[in-house]
């Protein structure tokens, strides 16, 4: 057993847990891995009841794993982001068996806050408010909308954003994102213009006065297509 590098109570817990799990008897799991029965007796004796089996030890290894995610995540992950990377890791595990570990080891995920500052560098003067609260259009690619919406999860929050043809009232583009940013908006202005066919020049864009749509990143992309920005107050 020495290139196994394992203490004794190491190989006497898994020989017994041959038996008990898979109905290996002792003495084949002894030549196995080369030890003699009288050995195997004898620590089985000296350690007693306190050799821990092979299920408390996988739960002792299992929680160690969490408790390194979780801190590794600076206590944001809930039981179904460590599930995941638990399963990337090859454990299997339910979400269920997670949440009731953590809860044990008193591990409670607290939610992400984002700093102000990330959503307005770049910030530029808004645009006038072409549309005054009439969201009609006379035909297609005449008048787009756009909005963020943010979703509450489990893992914090995320935020979409999406455009859409007050035309057809069609949804033509849209971004998720962990990040309430420009980066999101311009995701979602993007896969409208490819929705269209890419040329999308004269359309009028309307949204709020949020910091991802006056955004100088933002304001440039749209220069770049010929989308004419408008900007109504908060609900457009």
């Amino acid at each position: 057993m020495g290139q196994r590098g394992d203490g004794p109570i190491d190989v006497v817990a898994f020989i017994s847990s041959q038996k008990t799990e898979h109905n290996i008897d002792h003495i084949t799991s002894c030549r196995a891995l080369g030890v003699s029965q009288s050995w195997y007796y004898k620590w089985k004796n000296r350690i007693g009841d306190d050799a821990p089996t092979a299920r408390q030890r996988r739960r002792a290894d299992l929680d160690a794993e969490i408790s390194r995610l979780f801190e590794a995540s600076g206590g944001t992950y809930g039981s179904p982001r460590i599930t995941r990377d638990l399963h990337e890791a090859g454990w299997r595990v339910s979400e269920n068996t997670v949440a009731a570990r953590m809860a044990e080891l008193g591990l409670v995920a607290r939610r992400r806050r984002k700093p102000r500052s990330l959503t307005r560098q770049g910030k530029r003067p808004a645009a006038p408010d072409l549309v005054r609260r009439k969201f009609t259009a006379v035909a297609p690619d005449v008048l787009w909308c756009g909005d963020v919406t943010q979703i509450d999860t489990d893992e914090g929050k995320l935020y979409l954003a999406t455009v859409e043809d007050l035309f057809s009232r069609r949804l033509l583009g849209y971004a998720l994102s962990e990040h309430h940013d420009a980066a999101l908006t311009c995701a979602s202005l993007q896969m409208a213009v490819a929705t269209r066919g890419g040329n999308v020049d004269g359309v009028i864009f309307h949204s709020d006065r949020g910091s991802e749509y006056t955004a100088g990143r933002y304001q440039e992309l749209c220069g770049r297509l010929g989308v004419v920005q408008s900007m109504g107050r908060v609900g457009c």
